[in-house]
């Protein structure tokens, strides 16, 4: 679960990381939501009420609307605290 715990941290992370994995992110996903690869290749993650679908990317690293996307489906669901 460590990998996890620092996927998790980079997600939460300001200013967002531009050299976060895909594997790792996927991995993390995995273990946390309901993730369904669809027949075009894209990822159909579900997260509590939440729902977000991803594209792998081209390069082995997530973009910044991706991180940005994913941290705000974690705090959602309480796995990265709300700041405030």
């Amino acid at each position: 679960m460590s990998n996890h715990t620092t996927t998790l941290k980079r997600i939460e992370d300001h200013p967002t990381t531009h050299n976060l994995e895909w594997n790792d992110v996927i991995s993390l996903l995995d273990e946390v939501a309901d993730v369904t690869e669809e027949h075009d290749g894209k990822f159909v993650v579900k997260l509590g009420d939440d729902r977000i679908v991803l594209t792998k990317p081209k390069h082995k690293d997530v973009d910044e609307q991706t991180v940005i996307d994913l941290r705000h489906l974690l705090k959602n669901a309480g796995l990265i605290p709300t700041k405030g």
